[in-house]
């Protein structure tokens, strides 16, 4: 996408902050209906399989609406797609709230889940335009500010319990307020128009110079969504913790998580984008591992802190990398390799149940390590000639190397 910037309005930094903003809304909003669901459980009387079934309607809607978030990425503006994403997010947040029956429920998550689609693939799409106004990596940040709201998101609904207040009241108080703070935001984010020459079809998967990204990140999620979904059973069945313990292995790779995102912008810089996705995959092998090999609290929990911090930046990079590509805008890359990367999330969690129930839950553990090596592996296979950090999407400068540390530039000020 072509970035248009108005410097004697907007900054860097102020346009930083603002895309920032819809991070944070994605990340309080995700984990307001998440940390409820125990309650709305209770409320319509659906046992652990009908809510299984339930919850899936989120990313079923997710998933059938990439193709048109890349179509309409491949056409509009992204900051409209973005506000329009975040407009219909809050709706349906308040929505999911006042659901009274299950088929309310279903209808709501799937409408949920479409509209994050929008609202997540094209706020990434104006992080990768920001990232072409720097000259050093800044990207991973947006991601550690979703992670900090979803902590912030979790507290808040912890506290509402504690009250006693309904969801729908609950859900109905978050969602304005995030409205609220998207509408002051929107016009101080990055306005960013699509590549004239641009016209997907819509039914886009990642072409061959995108492939290798969808792959990455479909290793990536297959390791997060496993982490999210299982993390606590296996400290629990495994690891042979009390409940109270057994949480803490969660929160444990939650906060690694957090931290490596807040922190890989600048080992970027240090060392590349290709050599962390190279380690980023050895320390999830190396966590699974461990955490396999050695089913105590200790090791186990070390073991998770490891998957957390490989887990952390490779999503970031990916796309970073996949959003600069020549041959598409940035929003069509991403939501052609999120295609990819969410099939992981999906398929391979339900996955690891099966192998558990067969051979174990270690087994299971031991199996999921393989994808952080693949990414070590894929990432050996990605070409040197990517373009920096400071380009744009389509540019007709020369590339550097991935390998090389991307260049400093003092007279944009940071962020935090």
């Amino acid at each position: 996408m072509a970035v248009e910037l108005d410097k004697k309005q907007l900054s860097p930094a102020r346009v930083r902050i603002m895309v920032a903003i819809f991070f944070f809304v994605s990340g309080f909003g995700f984990s307001t209906w998440a940390s409820r669901i125990p309650t709305i459980q209770q409320q319509l009387h659906l046992n652990e399989a009908q809510l299984g079934a339930v919850l899936f309607a989120l990313p079923i809607g997710l998933l059938l609406t990439l193709p048109v978030t890349g179509l309409l990425l491949s056409r509009f503006d992204s900051r409209r797609i973005m506000m329009i994403g975040a407009l219909a997010f809050n709706i349906m947040l308040c929505g999911i709230g006042f659901a009274a029956r299950t088929w309310e429920l279903v209808l709501a998550l799937f409408c949920f889940g479409a509209s994050r689609n929008l609202l997540n693939i094209s706020a990434n799409a104006q992080s990768i335009g920001v990232q072409a106004l720097y000259d050093r990596s800044i990207i991973a940040r947006f991601h550690g500010i979703w992670s900090l709201a979803g902590f912030g998101g979790a507290a808040l609904g912890s506290l509402m319990v504690s009250f006693a207040i309904s969801p729908g009241w609950h859900f109905f108080i978050v969602g304005i307020l995030l409205l609220g703070g998207c509408l002051y935001a929107y016009p101080g984010s990055l306005p960013q128009q699509p590549h004239a020459r641009e016209r997907r079809p819509l039914f886009a998967l990642p072409d061959k110079a995108l492939a290798k990204y969808g792959l990455i990140s479909f290793a990536s999620m297959a390791c997060e969504g496993t982490m999210y979904d299982w993390s606590g059973i296996y400290f629990r069945k495994a690891v042979h913790t009390s409940g109270k313990v057994a949480t803490l292995g969660f929160v444990v790779y939650m906060i690694a998580m957090t931290l490596g995102r807040l922190t890989g912008d600048r080992l970027a810089n240090r060392f590349g984008i290709k050599n962390m996705l190279t380690y980023s995959g050895l320390l999830i092998c190396s966590g699974l591992l461990l955490a396999t090999l050695l089913p105590y609290p200790l090791p186990a929990g070390l073991g998770f802190m490891l998957t957390g911090f490989g887990v952390s930046c490779v999503i970031p990079m990916v796309f970073s990398m996949a959003g600069r590509s020549a041959g598409m805008s940035s929003g069509s890359a991403i939501a052609a390799v999120s295609t990819v990367g969410y099939l992981g999330f999906l398929i391979v969690p339900p996955l690891v149940g099966t192998v558990a129930e067969v051979a174990g839950l270690r087994w299971s553990f031991g199996l999921i390590a393989i994808f952080g090596a693949a990414i070590t592996g894929l990432v050996q296979r990605l070409l040197t000639d990517e373009k920096p950090l400071g380009q744009p999407a389509v540019s007709p400068d020369p590339p550097a190397s991935l390998n090389q540390p991307a260049s400093l530039d003092p007279s944009i000020e940071p962020l935090g």
